[in-house]
């Protein structure tokens, strides 16, 4: 266990990707991290997490802020719910409790943390030696295992593996290893800093490569938007969302059309996009076209202080609105 502690620790400290939560401590900071890499890829983090660090710095600036700026700042990562709950948690932090909790256990207790962000920010921030299994690290561990092993067990080995002394550098350097080396279809494995101690090491690089995923075999409902970019005078008609609807509460979005309008000659097709969320695939038709009366004016310097629907964002800064 210590030879493959010290293998694994050793290529992260050399070979580890510069990332900007990697060069802190601060709970808030690696929180923050942790929430906007849920389903999102790391270069789309990137950005996003630098602008709303300068626009809420620390816990407290975040608590107090409104709901709709957090929303503006995370518009284009997606997942809204995940603003949302950070919104949430902020609050009750800073009304609750003062500062951020310590333990995994008490971090659990917050909106929106369950066990492997609780286990991220308390082994990171705090030196708590528990372990994280995020999808990379089960992946990780179920090749050491050579085998599949039920998710439970998956949590006692990683904890197993842990490094107390190290904790949060060896569960970041699991995740590392699992994202740039231990890949899903073609792993590394003759770089691998720990292939003497896998049980699949070389067996997955054979196997056949895996048909479609489940996820990308569903994603076949196709769908047709026709939306419309009216400008006038240093302002543009946008649509609020209800507060209670399923999808993007209350963010903005150009007014759409229930059906293909019928062009005139006033009309212009501007452009076409190509949008997906989750199973739907979207295009989208942009007119150049009064809205009839839809949504309100709003001034283009204010537009970006919005929280706007990915989709419309896209659009904008397609048009150099924004």
């Amino acid at each position: 266990m210590r030879g493959f502690r010290r293998a694994l620790l050793r290529w992260y400290d050399k070979h580890r990707r510069d990332l900007p939560w990697r060069k802190t401590r601060d709970p808030y900071r690696i929180w923050l991290s942790e929430i906007m890499l849920q389903q999102t890829r790391v270069a789309a983090v990137l950005e996003h997490y630098r602008v709303f660090l300068e626009r809420f710095p620390n816990i407290g600036v975040l608590a107090h802020a409104q709901l709709d700026d957090v929303l503006a700042a995370w518009s284009g990562l997606g997942y809204y719910r995940r603003a949302r709950m950070l919104h949430a948690c902020a609050k009750e932090i800073v009304e609750k409790h003062g500062e951020f909790p310590q333990s995994s256990d008490a971090l659990r207790d917050l909106p929106g943390i369950g066990r492997y962000t609780a286990a991220a920010i308390a082994s990171i921030s705090f030196g708590e030696p528990t372990a994280v299994v995020d999808g990379n690290v089960q992946r990780v561990v179920q090749r050491l295992a050579g085998r599949k092993v039920a998710q439970a067990e998956i949590w006692r080995r990683a904890q197993l593996l842990l490094d107390p002394e190290r904790a949060g550098d060896f569960n970041q350097a699991m995740m590392e290893v699992g994202a740039t080396v231990c890949l899903p279809r073609e792993p590394k494995c003759k770089v691998c800093p720990v292939h003497r101690w896998c049980g699949a090491a070389g067996k997955v690089e054979r196997r056949a490569s895996p048909g479609p995923t489940h996820s990308k075999a569903k994603r076949q409902v196709r769908e047709e938007i026709w939306c419309t970019l009216d400008q006038w005078d240093g302002q543009i008609r946008l649509v609020q969302r209800p507060a209670k609807a399923s999808l993007m509460a209350g963010m903005w979005e150009l007014p759409q059309h229930a059906e293909k309008p019928r062009l005139t000659a006033s009309s212009a097709a501007w452009r076409t996009f190509r949008h997906s969320i989750t199973v739907t695939n979207y295009t989208v038709h942009v007119l150049r076209q009064r809205s009839d009366g839809m949504g309100e004016w709003v001034a283009i310097a204010d537009v970006s202080k919005l929280p706007l629907t990915g989709l419309t964002r896209k659009i904008l800064r397609a048009s150099g609105i924004i």
